[in-house]
């Protein structure tokens, strides 16, 4: 093996990890973004029930299809849609809210369904 079958490898890793910078710090920006979006609104807290967040937001556009719940280390999950955001369910209880941006890839959660 020569000194140039060694190298070239190593060039092309580096090339390509210099082509992939820049998709990764724009993916970055877009979830700080986001995370502070959501910091400034009025979305369900960790805790809350189901009840009450109907309660204070009304009905959910639509209650996506429950996941999980197989085993006590797999909890059901459940997931509700609102117009700008989901919220997640751990059995009854919510356990994060998220909008329902481009950014966050879950335009359309009903094609995970």
């Amino acid at each position: 093996m020569n000194k140039f079958s060694i190298s070239l490898p190593v060039v092309a890793l580096l090339a390509l990890a210099g082509l992939s910078a820049s998709p990764v710090a724009h993916a970055d920006n877009l979830l700080v973004n986001r995370v502070q979006q959501e910091k400034g609104m009025d979305l369900p807290q960790r805790g809350m029930s189901m009840g009450q967040v109907e309660k204070k937001y009304g009905a959910p556009e639509r209650k996506l299809t429950p996941r999980g719940g197989d085993t006590s280390k797999h909890p059901t999950i459940n997931r509700w849609e609102y117009s700008t955001f989901i919220v997640y369910f751990e059995h009854s209880h919510v356990i994060h809210a998220v909008l329902n941006t481009p950014a966050g890839n879950n335009t359309n959660p009903a094609l995970v369904n």
